[in-house]
């Protein structure tokens, strides 16, 4: 297996473990898979910094049921990966139901030999918008 390969099976690795440790609710696994300096970006543009994301499910504000990451391609830059595809999760947030489906990207990082998260960014899935040309280009 080729040092690329081998990378594009790690990053794969590293998607799905950070949808299982999601639905886990496992702040410790979370924490080992995000870098220091990990941020996160909520569907409704909210940033959370590493702390306060793992503080959602420490506190038991938010709980996921179910997620899956599907749909999912990657695009390697050097030692940085950014992983786009779709969230499909059942959760609540304080008792609130937080369930949808999401565009969600992944961003990772070669750090000491290993990949770990640096950010997320979950948005609105859907097409574009009406008055976009055919093509999405202007």
């Amino acid at each position: 297996m080729s040092e690329f390969d081998k990378d594009d099976e790690e990053i794969r690795e590293l998607n799905q473990r950070w949808a299982e440790a999601e639905t886990r609710g496992d702040v410790a696994a979370l924490d080992a898979l995000a870098a220091d300096g990990f941020r996160l970006v909520g569907p409704v543009g909210f940033v959370l910094e590493k702390q306060q994301w793992l503080d959602r499910y420490r506190l038991g504000d938010f709980v996921t049921a179910s997620l899956r990451f599907e749909d999912v391609e990657t695009r390697r830059y050097g030692d940085t990966a950014v992983s786009i595809g779709r969230q499909v999760q059942q959760a609540a947030y304080q008792g609130h139901q937080a369930n949808g489906e999401f565009r969600t990207s992944l961003i990772a990082v070669r750090d000491g030999g290993q990949w770990r998260l640096v950010g997320c960014q979950v948005g609105p899935l859907g097409g574009p918008p009406p008055f976009a040309p055919p093509g999405g280009r202007p």
